[in-house]
């Protein structure tokens, strides 16, 4: 007798309606990835019938992000992140000043608290790492200069996110929330600072010097086997065990513990075998990270709240872009360049998540707000293939004009 199993129930149901539903969308000439939100919808907690386990779901789309940004490493080296320091680390910064400040305007116009407010711009300050790389690389962009500028840029937004998720419990009474009547003092707050930025040192200096020489030493000693399928297991083990001993150890999030184990492997005459290997699961984790994103949304918020939720999105796909826009034209690229950079960073995703339901357990938010956030997240992801249409045609259309 086979007994009921959430996990396996959760897959099998995510995959078999993102595949019909990924395909729907194909056949209309929209994007798959549609579908794959519109099955998360179908089959989360808020639509009648078939309903897949919500505590499973996002642990799984979590595999598809490291892998996701496993493979980006294998493809980008120290040289290139280096060469987009200088405008990725002041434009993600002012970029999310920027949202965060937008964002608390329209929670003041609304009359929520300080605190929720904050968390709440930072929420939507934040571009989701699955979307930006996958539209990356649907449009062959990821190994041009405006792709290594989006993802230097991203690779700072992480960071910056990874700073505040451990500063915001700090800071929480002072915003309102649980512990309102402790006292911080400064010296607490910069060592904090410090020890953070420590950790993320340290794991980038252990991957630069022993990670540099350890990983494709270990991967040719595989090849030497003549096993393929022991390189593959080389290759996952190496991506996932290197993103969770990076968040165990050095509290560095999964995506950037994944992105430097691939960097540092770039170098490596098999870092394109490995990206191969490391394909179809890449693929199949990211459609499942779509779905679990879908199941978030209780579409009976779009009907309630509708003015607050555009609010939200329009922050999110215009303020954000417009934001970005400015920035890039600021440092002299060229405004397809500029668009480009607008259009990756036009959505929000998996920290604005984490940092909501951090905001909640901290007593900053509550469930109003946060579907808010969730409401926004989704129909970004929904709207962002079409702004890469539209960029896409734009720069087409430059080309032509250029041509003639």
């Amino acid at each position: 007798m086979l007994h009921h199993s959430p996990l396996i129930a959760t897959i099998v149901g995510s995959l078999v309606f993102a595949f019909m539903l990924g395909t729907l969308a194909f056949r209309l000439r929209l994007p798959p990835l549609i579908g794959y939100l519109c099955a998360g919808i179908v089959a989360g907690p808020f639509t009648p019938g078939f309903t897949a386990d919500s505590q499973i779901a996002p642990q799984l789309a979590e595999m598809g992000v490291i892998l996701l940004m496993f493979g980006v490493g294998l493809h980008f080296s120290v040289r290139d992140l280096l060469a987009v320091k200088a405008i990725a680390l002041p434009g993600a910064i002012g970029q999310i000043l920027l949202a965060t400040v937008l964002g608390l305007g329209m929670s003041q116009l609304l009359g929520w608290p300080l605190g929720e407010g904050v968390v709440f711009g930072l929420a939507l300050s934040t571009a989701s790492t699955v979307v930006l790389l996958k539209a990356l690389q649907e449009k062959d962009l990821e190994q041009t200069e405006d792709g290594k500028i989006a993802i230097g840029w991203l690779v700072v937004e992480d960071l910056v996110m990874v700073l505040t998720l451990v500063l915001l419990p700090i800071f929480a009474g002072v915003l309102g929330g649980k512990g309102a009547d402790t006292v911080i003092s400064g010296s607490t707050v910069l060592w904090t600072i410090v020890l953070t930025l420590g950790k993320v040192a340290a794991f980038v200096a252990l991957m630069l010097v022993f990670g540099r020489r350890f990983l494709p030493w270990m991967l040719e000693r595989i090849v030497y086997t003549g096993s393929r399928e022991l390189f593959r297991l080389a290759v996952l083990s190496t991506a996932l065990g290197v993103a969770y001993g990076a968040s165990l150890l050095f509290d560095v999030s999964f995506a950037l513990g994944a992105f430097f184990a691939g960097m540092v492997l770039a170098e490596s005459p098999l870092s394109h075998r490995a990206a191969e290997e490391s394909l179809p699961l890449r693929d199949a984790f990211s459609v499942l990270f779509f779905v679990s994103v879908g199941m978030l949304l209780n579409p009976s918020v779009l009907l309630h709240n509708f003015w607050e939720v555009l609010g939200t999105l329009l922050i999110i796909v215009v303020g954000k872009s417009l934001g970005a826009y400015g920035i890039v034209r600021l440092f002299g690229r060229s405004p397809a360049t500029a668009l480009t950079i607008a259009a990756s960073l036009a959505q929000i995703g998996e920290f604005s998540f984490i940092l909501a339901g951090l905001g909640i357990t901290l007593g900053l938010m509550n469930e109003h707000s946060h579907s808010l956030i969730l409401a926004g997240a989704i129909l970004s992801i929904l709207l962002n293939p079409l702004l890469f249409l539209w960029t896409e045609r734009y720069r087409k259309r430059q080309a032509a004009l250029a041509s003639s």
